[in-house]
């Protein structure tokens, strides 16, 4: 056992080749790549270095921000829901500009905007400026809403690199009704095209749980999207925020292995999938960091942990810390938060009925930690 603990390592990293090629790198990726290189070379060339930083044990994640709650939805599952949002202290541009030297200087390459609705965020322009698009790749999470042809060549114009759309049904009653506001299916399709038209990555996030994965709808979803070019992206439900304690609608590891049987067939991934060439499992601080408008900076946006907070301490530091808790520094195969069982039952109804996200060190005792 001694000698087991010895060879534990922050991180365990695979160059997984798939039918002679790297997972991830296929024709179109590379034709990404050189778009990246093209127009961001600084980022390209900090995303060359992830496998050197992986085999150090380092993090290589997104920086996924919650700028601020702000939203014109009140979906059904919504995860933001029970977040305190009490405190006076909060993010200023002055301090995205802040977080954004510290990534930089750690080497971290992407982040992803995100709220509430990002696009009502009246600063959104000057929060792009703040982050910089020179040094880093930029996602936007959107419902899709405000997203027309204008505001699409807008956002590529300021830097933006790829929108992030939610879209959960090829049913536009039951999309509607899952997102509670009556025409949010068709604004989301009017998104796809003025996305496609203004040359922003786009990809489709859809919520999957245990009644949908396995539908005759979900593979029509996947079908409908792939023949527009667009990639799905699965976020498997889980117990949190307005679904606190719905187990029911939980995913299990055969779904998951489902899933990935789809992967061969469609342009459709998790963030289990492996990317840049790179297996790491969960990606919970090793390839995500979800900070909240206060500061807070949690393993990944479902797991509602303080690791530390960026107004108190470094950001290198909490990403370190996170990476010495086990469940986050080791190779995990599947999502904590939404398929492990176990890891729920201990860790996550820990947080019900409290003010989130919970210090890590009421969640979390030294076992949790890496010897």
């Amino acid at each position: 056992m001694e000698n087991q603990q010895k060879k534990v390592k922050l991180i365990r990293w695979k160059n997984r080749e798939v039918e002679g090629e790297i997972k991830g790198v296929n024709e179109e990726e590379l034709e990404k790549r050189n778009l990246l290189k093209k127009e961001k070379p600084y980022v390209y060339e900090k995303i060359r270095k992830f496998e050197e930083k992986v085999k150090k044990g380092e993090s290589i994640a997104i920086v996924r921000l919650v700028y601020d709650y702000g939203c014109n939805f009140q979906c059904q599952h919504c995860c933001e829901r029970r977040v305190d949002k009490s405190r006076k202290r909060f993010f200023t541009i002055d301090d995205v500009k802040e977080l954004s030297r510290q990534a930089d200087e750690m080497g971290l390459a992407h982040f992803v905007i995100t709220g509430g609705e990002p696009l009502l965020f009246p600063d959104f322009d000057k929060l792009v400026a703040a982050i910089d698009p020179q040094k880093f790749y930029i996602s936007s999470d959107t419902n899709g809403w405000l997203l027309d042809e204008k505001r699409a060549k807008h956002l590529k114009e300021i830097g933006v690199d790829k929108i992030q759309l939610s879209l959960d049904s090829l049913s536009e009653k039951e999309h509607d009704e899952f997102r509670r506001v009556k025409g949010a299916y068709q604004r989301c399709l009017r998104a796809i095209k003025a996305a496609k038209k203004a040359r922003l990555n786009i990809i489709v996030q859809t919520v999957v749980t245990k009644q949908r994965v396995r539908s005759k709808e979900f593979i029509e979803f996947l079908e409908f999207l792939n023949d527009k070019g667009v990639p799905v992206f699965v976020t498997l439900a889980k117990p949190v925020g307005a679904w606190e304690g719905n187990f029911e609608a939980l995913c299990d590891e055969d779904d998951l292995n489902y899933i990935r049987e789809l992967e061969k067939k469609y342009n459709v991934f998790t963030h289990l999938t492996p990317s840049y060439g790179l297996d790491l499992g969960c990606l919970s601080v090793k390839r995500m960091v979800s900070i909240t408008k206060y500061g807070d900076i949690m393993p990944c946006p479902y797991i509602y942990v303080s690791l530390g907070n960026f107004f108190k301490e470094p950001l290198k530091d909490i990403v370190e810390r996170g990476l010495r808790i086990k469940w986050f520094g080791n190779y995990i195969n599947t999502c904590l938060v939404a398929v492990n069982k176990h890891f729920i039952k201990k860790y996550v109804t820990k947080t019900y009925g409290k003010s989130l996200p919970v210090p890590y060190d009421e969640i979390f005792t030294e076992e949790d930690f890496i010897k």
